[in-house]
């Protein structure tokens, strides 16, 4: 097991720690005025892409911080899963970070299932725009009207009528929809079920604009809808898309998506470290800054003790994301499910709870948008039900542990 970074990926990771430095953190605050104002129109169709966004992504790809996530090396910047997972770490400490080098959710997730499945035709149509910003995309897999933590419960359908795949069903908390620049999706559904269980389901390519596609609206997180990204519901009535639509072909939709959310996971569990970071350091400063009752409020309360265990938490988390980074690399994300959910388990809670502890000593200021410590606590809540939540993962752990103990069945003759 080693997690020692190339000079290369020392290069990267401190070229994005000085380009968030000098360029990003210098407009956040604005920036997150400016979501703040906007956070409560929940009419897509007015959403626009703040240009102080636009003017960072282009500085950074000037910079050649872009499509840092993607290991290729011509595509991409060739890191491995450890590797980029530093760099995750140092976006999620900034608002503006994922976005502004083109490694933001859930683009990243289909730009990666395009690079590994997709055909040569699919990858000029769409990914090669969404390696350039030019468009965006969205995920459509959740439903409203079955428990989606079991996706083989999946009611819409892509069926095959001779030459076209018929799409219907209801999606929702498809993140990103509501994008302005947002292109298309990719629909997950059922295709045959009388397959095995896992083999029943397919990911098709869909343009946004093909008949039949609606967005019917955005959905509030915390009151707030996130423009201009947005978590919709999105309706498909006989959608008809061209068969070289499928990704890969009929029924891979299960393996597909074990590919995607392997890496995506790294993804969100290292800028969630990130982000307990940014918080930790929020409420280390308050700590020393603020007196009351003649101490700093550092010194009252537990405060130290809760310092320290924040701290061993947070450290634990990393460790254990890159030990599951370490082991996509090394046997691949199948052989790491167990870790991956391990990691998708702690990382959000360790970030809730030191978000949670750096709102308390900032007092009402902590729940309001003078500091970023509600978007980070929003962050949080919300991860530990995106991609799976806790109870899913833990499940998996567990029939992972208890298999250990079974008893070896007998050999045939």
């Amino acid at each position: 097991m080693d997690f020692e970074l190339s000079a290369r990926a020392q290069d990267y990771r401190g070229r994005v720690r000085d380009f968030i430095r000098s360029e990003l953190a210098p407009i956040e605050d604005a920036y997150l005025r400016e979501v703040a104002e906007r956070a409560h129109d929940a009419d897509w169709r007015r959403w626009t892409v703040s240009p102080a966004m636009a003017e960072a992504k282009r500085k950074a790809r000037a910079a050649g911080l872009w499509n840092l996530f993607l290991p290729d090396p011509v595509l991409g910047a060739g890191l491995s899963h450890v590797e980029y997972a530093t760099l995750a770490e140092e976006m999620g400490r900034n608002a503006l970070a994922p976005e502004a080098f083109n490694c933001n959710a859930p683009d990243t997730g289909n730009m990666e299932v395009l690079w590994k499945y997709g055909t040569p035709a699919q990858q000029a149509r769409w990914l090669k725009p969404l390696l350039d910003a030019e468009i965006r995309s969205c995920f459509c897999m959740t439903e409203p009207e079955v428990a989606s933590s079991d996706a083989t419960n999946m009611r819409a359908t892509a069926v095959v009528e001779g030459d076209q795949i018929v799409l219907n069903g209801r999606k929702w908390w498809s993140t990103g929809i509501g994008h302005p620049q947002c292109a298309f999706t990719i629909f997950m559904a059922l295709t045959d079920p009388a397959a095995p269980r896992h083999r029943q389901h397919s990911m098709v390519l869909v343009p946004l604009d093909t008949p039949g596609v609606a967005i019917q609206r955005m959905l509030p997180v915390f009151g707030e809808y996130d423009p201009p990204y947005g978590h919709g519901e999105v309706s498909f009535d006989d959608v008809r898309v061209p068969l070289e639509n499928f990704i890969v072909g009929p029924g891979r939709g299960f393996e597909i998506a074990q590919g995607r959310l392997g890496p995506g996971r790294i993804h969100h569990c290292m800028r969630a470290i990130g982000g307990a970071e940014r918080a930790l350091e929020l409420l280390v400063r308050r700590g020393l800054e603020r007196v009351a009752f003649g101490k700093p409020i550092i010194e009252l309360g537990g405060n130290r003790e809760r310092v320290a265990d924040l701290r061993m938490a947070i450290d634990q988390a990393r460790l254990l994301t890159l030990y599951a980074a370490w082991k996509i690399d090394a046997v691949g994300a199948h052989a790491a499910l167990a870790e991956i959910s391990a990691i998708k388990v702690v990382a959000p809670n360790v970030m809730q709870q030191v978000v949670d502890a750096a709102i308390q000593i900032h007092g009402a200021a902590g729940v309001s948008y003078e500091t970023p410590l509600a978007m980070l606590y929003g962050h949080a809540r919300t991860l530990r039900l995106a991609d799976g939540p806790d109870e899913v993962h833990r499940h998996l752990i567990a029939r992972t542990e208890l298999a250990r103990y079974a008893a070896p069945r007998p050999a045939r003759h």
